[in-house]
């Protein structure tokens, strides 16, 4: 089932999370270890996140250079098409701009479609370590709404080739993400609604937040969306602080803040079990706030690691 059927189908908050494919040498048993403990809270769908290779240069003399990958993860396609072969759940690729070209990009919606799963969620993606900037691929797509176009166009059976014989139309639910504090490239909350008005009208059906640990945010966000005419559902995304690296690492690579309140009691903490406590609880009291103010969706970025939100989800569903 697509997710924008499983939100209008819903008679209260769903439940969803996110996992990371496992790095090069893990078996698909760390993928059902992720999953397992989350099994008996019955989510209506999981995001299986892609990640490009990471790369190195070597000197090899004579001014050549080695290019030798030193970071992998298995396909995220693969991931979803056992995910919901195993557990009969709804799965969300997620696809990405960076690494692809649009013939890359098409030979996945088309490998996606004959493999049952009709979600996808589009994103730009990061820059690579050796890049201060995003730089597309070559004949590749610059930025999330060019994504989100081409996914929108080959519903509707343009591919891009009109040489393509017998060629039927694929039958994909887009979602995009979105960013209540602001992406970190934009030059402020407005500019940057005004781009996801775009991705909107490009095709995306639904929205997921980045992590955020102010809900007045979430719900103001959601506000300016509604009055620039952005109506599609908005899912809260919620990512529990579970270790002291965490409290820089977070807002830092996030561009996001941490409320008051949650900062003084951080502060004191000593060790990670004192951040995991703090973490899960912060999160329990956002998650009941969500779901009391009428979230559509509260979906989890679970990392890989499960206890947390299995903590959260059974105090607060």
């Amino acid at each position: 089932m697509k997710v924008i059927e499983h939100l209008r189908k819903a008679k209260g908050t769903l439940l969803s999370f996110e996992i990371l494919p496992p790095l090069k040498g893990k078996d698909i048993r760390s993928i059902y270890e992720g999953i397992d403990p989350l099994l008996e809270f019955k989510p209506s769908f999981i995001n299986v996140t892609y990640h490009r290779e990471e790369v190195i240069y070597k000197e090899r003399g004579q001014g050549l250079l080695q290019k030798i990958r030193v970071r992998k993860r298995p396909g995220t396609v693969g991931i979803c098409a056992m995910i919901k072969a195993k557990y009969n759940i709804d799965t969300v690729p997620h696809l990405i701009c960076g690494g692809f070209t649009k013939e890359d990009t098409e030979d996945a919606l088309i490998e996606l479609n004959f493999l049952g799963i009709d979600n996808v969620l589009a994103l730009r993606g990061d820059a690579i370590k050796s890049e201060t900037n995003f730089i597309p691929e070559r004949e590749g797509h610059a930025h999330a709404e060019d994504l989100v176009r081409q996914i929108a166009g080959l519903n509707k059976g343009k591919y891009l080739h009109d040489e393509e014989q017998e060629a039927a139309p694929t039958d994909l639910c887009i979602g995009a993400a979105c960013y209540p504090e602001k992406h970190a490239e934009a030059l402020n909350l407005s500019t940057d609604i005004a781009y996801l008005r775009r991705k909107v009208d490009a095709g995306a059906e639904y929205l997921v937040t980045q992590m955020f640990y102010d809900n007045a945010k979430y719900f103001r966000f959601v506000e300016l969306c509604r009055t620039e005419g952005i109506n599609v559902p908005i899912i809260p995304g919620l990512k529990p602080l579970t270790t002291m690296k965490h409290i820089a690492f977070i807002p830092k690579t996030f561009g996001i803040d941490l409320p008051e309140a949650f900062a003084k009691e951080l502060v004191k903490c000593r060790n990670d079990e004192d951040v995991k406590a703090l973490g899960v609880e912060w999160s329990i009291a956002q998650t009941k706030e969500l779901i009391a103010k009428g979230a559509p969706c509260v979906h989890y970025y679970t990392m890989g690691k499960s206890s947390a939100v299995r903590s959260i989800v059974s105090e607060a569903f």
